[in-house]
């Protein structure tokens, strides 16, 4: 499926300036010919990319890199793709990529819903993680919500039978939203009765954890491609 022009003409969000140390410069400079594929609107062979068969895990917004590191560290018999357009974080990432020796990991740094349109071919993913998106909370500003029909429905498609898509938020109202949206579109079914309980193959951010003392509670909500 693809998204209409009007569709397309609203961000989930707004390319930052964001400062980068002298190592994520390097990092870019250096790692990203080794790890990063360049956007081009044509289908991606994803065995070849990786070099192999395996199932393959996409990220959407991956922000500095950490729980991305780390959950493709403990799972070297899946692949992960991230999909980021900060450069910062693109750079933390593959700084972390290169000291844990990871072979599993490719980032692509671009505009998400554009990488789904043209680069991820129909039902070739094992599942997709978009941790902790952008809630835009002020109600003038919902249109800008990654979750939203048309692009969940354009990821169901990118799912193989079987495959899942694991959001995460510590937005209640969003998380509501999101349980509404992932409900709407055909062929999704919940895991679970409502949310989900965190599995362990979602490390717990610092984020995460400061929020929790805090007594902000954390949903995931988790919904499986129907065969």
């Amino acid at each position: 499926m693809s998204l209409t022009g009007e569709q397309r003409s609203i961000r989930s969000y707004v390319l930052r300036q964001g400062r980068m140390t002298a190592a994520q410069q390097r990092a870019c400079e250096t790692l990203m010919p080794r790890f990063g594929i360049a956007y081009r609107p044509t289908p991606l062979d994803l065995a070849a990319t990786f070099g192999r068969t395996a199932p393959v895990v996409l990220e959407i917004g991956f922000g500095m890199g950490e729980t991305t590191a780390e959950i493709c560290a403990t799972h070297p018999d899946r692949d992960f793709l991230g999909i980021e357009v900060h450069a910062p974080g693109v750079g933390s990432l593959l700084r972390q990529i290169e000291a844990r020796g990871l072979t599993n990991m490719r980032i692509i740094q671009h505009d998400a819903v554009d990488v789904l349109t043209t680069m991820i071919p129909p039902s070739s993913l094992a599942g997709v993680h978009i941790f902790f998106p952008d809630p835009w909370p002020k109600k003038r500003h919902h249109k800008r919500r990654l979750i939203n029909p048309s692009i969940t429905a354009l990821v169901a498609s990118r799912l193989a039978h079987d495959g899942y898509v694991h959001i995460a938020t510590d937005w209640e109202e969003y998380a509501h939203w999101i349980l509404d949206v992932l409900h709407s579109v055909p062929g999704l079914e919940n895991s679970a009765n409502g949310f989900s309980t965190r599995p362990e193959c979602r490390p717990l951010t610092k984020f995460e954890r400061r929020g929790i003392r805090l007594g902000h509670p954390v949903f995931d909500i988790i919904f499986r491609r129907a065969r």
